[in-house]
């Protein structure tokens, strides 16, 4: 009898303790059930309208804030005109701004870049400085005849081609917008076939930009 009341109790030992720890692995298990059903409702739900899948497709038309810059180097604040502008010379533009493509050339019958606007006047017309600054430059070109370069503040030159071989300006002169500079002609040797107008041109820190976004600056 004593062999069995002794192996009864190691018995009953035994299963206080596994007691013990089968109560322990249930906690652990409720914690973390309960864990697991916290996590889910912090989740965002997939499908709502804030989700986007790697398939789909996000708008263009959305807006940057103002100052951003967007992926195509561009800034979404308005140009900002830096001093009053004008039209050099009152005309239709009968050759557009072309540096990014190539343009057809009447006078040499071949596709080159143009890196300004033509504007048709009658020989004689007035051209004026499109913006106030100082003349830096007036020479005869041999292909863009008779022409004269105004720098402006902020980085600007403008370039007024095709002129009549006398000019109303010299090197150093201050000039305002809408001050006479020259005429119009047709001494371009590389824009003959256009008849009389003013090749005008501009550049921002030397480098050529459409004259067309220049005066339509706000």
């Amino acid at each position: 009898m004593s062999k069995k009341f002794n192996f009864g109790r190691k018995i009953a030992g035994k299963g206080y303790y596994i007691a013990l720890i089968l109560c322990a692995v249930a906690i652990g298990i409720s914690g973390y059930l309960y864990y697991l059903g916290v996590n889910q409702e912090q989740q965002p739900q997939l499908g709502g309208s804030n989700v986007v899948s790697p398939g789909d497709d996000v708008q263009a038309g959305a807006t940057l804030p103002s100052g951003v810059t967007d992926p195509s180097g561009n800034t979404t604040e308005p140009v900002k005109r830096p001093y009053p502008i004008g039209k050099p010379v009152s005309g239709q533009t009968i050759k557009d701004y072309a540096m990014d493509c190539l343009s057809y050339n009447e006078t040499t019958r071949d596709w080159r870049v143009h890196d300004g606007i033509d504007i048709a006047a009658e020989a004689g017309t007035v051209v004026k400085a499109a913006a106030a600054g100082t003349v830096y430059t007036v020479f005869k070109d041999d292909t863009m005849g008779t022409t004269v370069v105004i720098r402006h503040d902020g980085g600007y030159t403008t370039q007024y081609a095709s002129l009549a071989e006398e000019v109303d300006v010299e090197v150093g002169d201050v000039v305002q917008m809408g001050d006479a500079i020259g005429t119009v002609a047709n001494t371009a040797l590389l824009e003959t076939a256009q008849g009389n107008h003013l090749h005008f041109s501009v550049t921002l820190n030397d480098e050529p930009i459409d004259p067309v976004k220049f005066l339509e600056m706000e």
